[in-house]
C-alpha cells in the first residue's frame, strides 16, 4: 500500500494472531443487511451470512459453528435474530470454526488420536463381556451344585 504524501509502500497490517497452520481473528459480523427475506427465514439466512463473510475474510472453504454461536443467532427465536454479532475466528487448513467472542473453540482432534481412543473403547469392552460370560458360568455352575445337593 502506497501512503500517497510521501511514496513510501507500507506494510499492509494484519490484525490477529498467526501460528505455524493457525490463523485467530475476530470480527463483527453485522448481519442487518442480509434479513430482507421472510421473517421465518431470518435465522437461517443469518447463519448462511455469516458463514459467507468468515469465507470471504478468512479466506476458508468449509465454517464450522460451534453451539454458543448456534444459541446466540437463535436466541430470540428464528424470526428475530440479532443485527451483529462478534465472533471469534480460527483458520485450522482450509476448515474455520468460529465462536462467540470469549468462549473457547478447541482444536481439531488427529485422526490418530480418534483412532487409539476407539482402539481402547473395544478393548474395555471386550474385558467387560469376558467378565459378564465368566460370571454367567459361575451362576450355571452353582445352579448344577445345587441341583446335584438335592438329589
Amino acid at each position: 500500500m502506497k501512503n500517497n504524501m510521501t511514496g513510501i509502500k507500507r506494510p499492509k497490517t494484519f490484525k490477529g494472531t498467526v501460528m505455524s497452520d493457525r490463523m485467530e481473528r475476530t470480527r463483527i459480523v453485522g448481519v442487518e443487511r442480509f434479513l430482507k427475506v421472510p421473517k421465518y427465514r431470518r435465522a437461517k439466512k443469518t447463519v448462511k451470512a455469516v458463514k459467507e463473510f468468515l469465507i470471504k475474510h478468512m479466506k476458508a472453504e468449509d465454517v464450522k459453528i460451534h453451539k454458543e454461536l448456534n444459541d446466540e443467532l437463535l436466541k430470540h427465536g428464528r424470526q428475530n435474530p440479532p443485527s451483529k454479532v462478534k465472533v471469534k475466528a480460527v483458520k485450522y487448513g482450509n476448515i474455520v470454526r468460529v465462536n462467540l467472542e470469549g468462549f473457547s473453540i478447541e482444536e481439531p482432534k488427529k485422526k490418530e488420536e480418534k483412532e487409539a481412543k476407539k482402539e481402547e473403547k473395544k478393548e474395555e469392552i471386550k474385558e467387560e463381556l469376558t467378565k459378564v460370560e465368566e460370571q454367567k458360568q459361575k451362576e450355571e455352575e452353582e445352579k448344577i451344585k445345587v441341583v446335584h445337593k438335592k438329589q
